[in-house]
C-alpha cells in the first residue's frame, strides 16, 4: 500500500499537467497548435475514466476551446473533404460528441454548444458514414433540450438529412425529438407545420425503393403527438405513404415490419379521418403494380391484422410486467383501432350501397370474402371478450369468478389502488390501458352492428366490468373514457335476455340513470353537446329494458321520473343536439309511467303533470324541429291519455 499510494499521486500530477499543456495549447494563437491540443484533448477524454465522472473537470476543459476555432475547423474540414481529407472535420464532430455526451443537463442548453446545430446540420453532407452517425448522435441528445430544439427549427435546409435518412435512422430520432420540442414553445405554427410537411415529403421520397419500415415507423409514433394546428391538412405525401404500407402487407412482413404499418395506419386513421380510410380500405391498387394481390387490400389488412390479435391475445395477460408488454399492447391497440375503422367504413359502404350513392365497382370486395371475414372478426372478438373477462378478473379479484365479496383489503401499488388479491400491470392499470379501451370500443361496435347471438351472450358475462369502468372512467382531459364505448357495447348487449338481465344485475340501470340525470341538470345551464350526445344514447339503452320489463316498471326506477319533473326548463335557445337529449329524457320518463302498475302510476300524478307542463314548454321552443315537436306531441297525448 505504501508503493501504491505515491503511484496514484504521480498520476495525477502526470494528467494534471496533460490537462495543463492541453489548456494552453487550446489557448494559442496558431491554429496548428489549437489542432493539437483538441487532438490530445480527445485522446485524455476517451482515456481517462475519472475525468469523464468529473462534471466540473469536464465543463472547464468546454469552456477552454475556442468556439470560433471549431467553426472554422468544421467549415475547412468540409471543404477538404472532396479532396479526401477530412481529419479536420472528423475530430470537431468527435470532440463536439464527446462534450455532448460528457457535459451535464444544464450546461447542454449554453448557446455554445447548441450553436453549433445548423454547422453540425450542414456538414453531414461532407461525412464518412461513422463521422455521420457521431453527428446524429450528437444532435438527437442536443434537440432534446428545449434551446437545442429552438434552434433546430431556425435550420431551413434539412436536405443533408432527408437523404441520408434511410441508412442513418437516427436522423428520425433528431426530427421526432426537436419537432416535440418546438412544438410547445413555437409561436408560429403554421411555420413548422409548413415544414413538417416538406420534410415528410422528401423523406418519402428519399425511402422510395425500401421497405419503409423505419419510416412507418417514426410516423406512426410522430403523428398522434403532433398539435392538430401542426398537422398538414391535405398533405400530398399521404397516397405515398399509403402504398409503403399496401406493399409491406402483401410481401409477408417481419414482426417489426407488421408492427410498423399497424402504428401508422392506425395513427392516420386518427389524424386524417377523411382521407385514410379511402386510402387503405378502398381497391384502388394499381392493378400493374408487383405487389398486386388476387383479393382486394382490406380484405388482406384486416385479416392480418385479425391474425395478429388471435395469435397474441391468448397469452397476454403473463406478458402484462414484461418489458415487451408496452410494445406488444401497442401493435394490437393499432390493430383494433384499424378494425374498428374498418367496421364503421363498411357500414358506410353499405348505406352508400343501398341508398344508390354508391356504383358496383366501388365496393370493397365480394361477399364471399366478407363472409370469411365476418367468420374470422366473431372469432377473434370470442377472444377478445375472454381475455377481457381474464384481464379484469386478474386486475379486480385475482381469479376468474371469485365473487366481489372476496374483495378485502386495500392496496396501493404505483398510486394505483386495488385489492390485496388483485394483480394487474405494476405500470398501467387495466382501467388506463389504450388497448383495454381500443379492445372494447372494436367489440362493442361488432355486438351492436353484427347479429350473432351467441357473441351477444358471452359479452353480456363481461356487464360487471362494463358497469365498473362506465362509474370510473375519467374525462378525456384526465384519462381514458369509456362511457361511449360501453354505451355502444350495451346496445349489442341488450338485443338479449341474457344481456338484459347481467346489465341490471350489475347496476347497469342505476349507474346510466344516474349520469342521464347529471346531464339533464346541466344541460339548464351548461350546452354541452358531446354530453347530450351521450345522454341520447343513455336513454336508447334504457328504452329497451323499460319496455321488455314484465310485469312492469320497478319502483326504484320512477326516481327517474321525480328527477324529470323537477326540472327546470332553461330560457335560452339551444343547440339541436342538447334538446334532442332533453326531449329523449321526457320520453324515457313517459315509458316508465306508461309501463307501471296503475297503483304506482297514481302514486306520481303530480310528477305527470309537470311533466306535461315542461313537454308543453319544450315543444314551444323547438316548433321549428318538425321531428321533436311530432316526439313531444307523442308524450303530451300519451300522458294525457294517462291521467283520464
Amino acid at each position: 500500500m505504501s508503493e501504491a499510494a505515491p503511484s496514484a499521486a504521480g498520476e495525477q500530477q502526470d494528467s494534471a499537467a496533460s490537462l495543463q499543456k492541453i489548456q494552453t495549447l487550446l489557448s494559442a494563437k496558431d491554429d496548428t497548435s489549437r489542432f493539437v491540443g483538441l487532438a490530445l484533448l480527445k485522446s485524455v477524454l476517451d482515456n481517462t475514466p475519472e475525468l469523464r465522472s468529473n462534471e466540473d473537470g469536464i465543463a472547464s476543459l468546454w469552456d477552454s476551446i475556442p468556439q470560433k476555432f471549431l467553426d472554422r475547423l468544421i467549415r475547412t474540414g468540409s471543404k477538404q473533404q472532396a479532396k479526401g481529407t477530412n481529419d479536420m472535420l472528423d475530430l470537431a464532430v468527435s470532440v463536439l460528441h464527446t462534450f455532448t455526451a460528457l457535459l451535464p443537463e444544464r450546461s447542454k442548453q449554453d448557446s455554445k454548444l447548441v450553436s453549433r446545430i445548423p454547422q453540425l446540420v450542414a456538414c453531414l453532407l461532407y461525412c464518412s458514414d461513422d463521422t455521420a452517425r457521431l453527428v446524429l448522435e450528437a444532435l438527437v441528445s442536443l434537440v432534446n433540450q428545449p434551446e437545442g430544439a429552438k434552434v433546430f427549427d431556425t435550420v431551413d435546409d434539412l436536405s443533408t438529412l432527408t437523404e441520408i435518412a434511410p441508412v442513418q435512422s437516427l436522423v428520425l430520432d433528431t426530427l421526432f425529438y426537436a419537432w416535440l420540442g418546438v412544438m410547445a414553445t413555437t409561436a408560429d405554427k403554421r411555420a413548422l407545420s409548413s415544414k413538417i410537411d416538406q420534410t415528410v415529403g422528401a423523406l418519402v421520397v428519399s425511402f422510395r425503393g425500401t421497405d419503409g419500415v423505419t419510416l412507418l415507423k417514426f410516423l406512426g409514433n410522430l403523428l398522434p403527438r403532433l398539435d392538430p394546428e401542426l398537422l398538414p391538412p391535405n398533405p400530398t405525401w399521404l397516397p405515398s405513404l399509403a402504398k409503403f404500407v399496401r406493399d409491406l402487407v402483401v410481401s409477408r412482413p417481419t414482426a417489426d415490419g407488421r408492427a410498423a404499418f399497424a402504428n401508422l395506419s392506425a395513427a392516420l386513421l386518427e389524424v386524417y379521418p377523411i382521407q385514410a380510410p379511402q386510402l387503405l380500405f378502398a381497391d384502388n391498387v394499381d392493378t400493374k403494380s408487383p405487389t398486386r394481390s388476387e383479393s382486394p387490400f382490406a380484405f388482406l389488412l384486416v385479416n392480418l391484422l385479425l391474425i395478429d390479435i388471435r395469435s397474441t391475445i391468448p397469452t397476454l395477460l403473463e406478458q402484462l410486467n414484461s418489458p415487451s408488454y408496452s410494445v406488444t399492447a401497442q401493435r394490437l391497440t393499432s390493430a383494433y383501432n384499424i378494425v374498428s375503422n374498418f367496421m364503421g367504413y363498411l357500414l358506410r359502404a353499405l348505406e352508400a350501397l343501398d341508398s344508390g350513392e354508391s356504383s358496383n365497382n366501388q365496393w370493397i370486395m365480394k361477399p364471399d370474402l366478407l363472409l370469411k371475414l365476418r367468420t374470422s372478426i366473431s372469432e377473434t372478438m370470442s377472444l377478445t371478450a375472454e381475455y377481457l373477462r381474464d384481464r379484469w378478473d386478474a386486475s379486480i379479484a385475482g381469479a376468474m369468478g371469485l365473487h366481489p365479496e372476496a374483495r378485502t383489503g386495500a392496496a396501493n401499488e404505483s398510486g394505483v389502488s386495488h385489492f390485496t388479491l388483485a394483480w394487474d400491470s405494476k405500470s398501467v392499470h387495466s382501467s388506463q390501458d389504450p388497448l383495454i379501451l381500443a379492445a372494447i370500443r372494436t367489440l362493442a361496435i361488432w355486438l351492436r352492428e353484427d347479429d350473432g347471438e351467441q357473441l351477444r351472450k358471452e359479452a353480456a358475462g363481461l356487464s360487471d366490468m362494463f358497469v365498473d369502468l362506465y362509474q370510473t372512467s375519467s374525462s378525456p382531459e384526465k384519462g381514458l373514457d369509456f362511457k361511449r364505448p360501453v354505451l355502444v357495447a350495451f346496445e349489442g348487449i341488450l338485443e338479449e335476455r341474457k344481456g338484459k338481465e347481467a346489465f341490471l344485475e350489475n347496476g347497469g340501470w342505476l349507474t346510466l340513470v344516474d349520469d342521464l340525470c347529471n346531464i339533464l341538470q346541466a344541460s339548464s345551464t351548461i350546452s354541452d353537446e358531446n354530453e347530450a350526445a351521450r345522454g341520447v344514447e343513455i336513454v336508447r339503452n334504457l328504452l329497451r329494458v323499460a319496455e321488455a320489463e314484465q310485469p312492469g316498471t320497478r319502483e326504484d326506477w320512477m326516481d327517474l321520473v321525480t328527477k324529470a319533473a323537477a326540472w327546470a326548463v332553461p330560457d335560452q335557445k339551444q343547440p339541436p343536439m342538447v334538446e334532442e337529449c332533453q326531449v329523449a329524457v321526457l320520453q324515457l320518463a313517459t315509458a316508465l309511467l306508461v309501463n307501471a302498475h296503475p297503483g304506482l302510476r297514481r302514486r306520481y300524478t303530480h310528477s305527470t303533470s309537470a311533466i306535461i307542463g315542461i313537454a308543453t314548454q319544450l315543444r314551444d321552443k323547438v316548433k321549428k324541429d318538425r321531428g321533436l315537436v311530432e316526439a313531444l306531441s307523442d308524450v303530451l297525448e300519451t300522458l294525457a291519455a294517462l291521467r283520464q
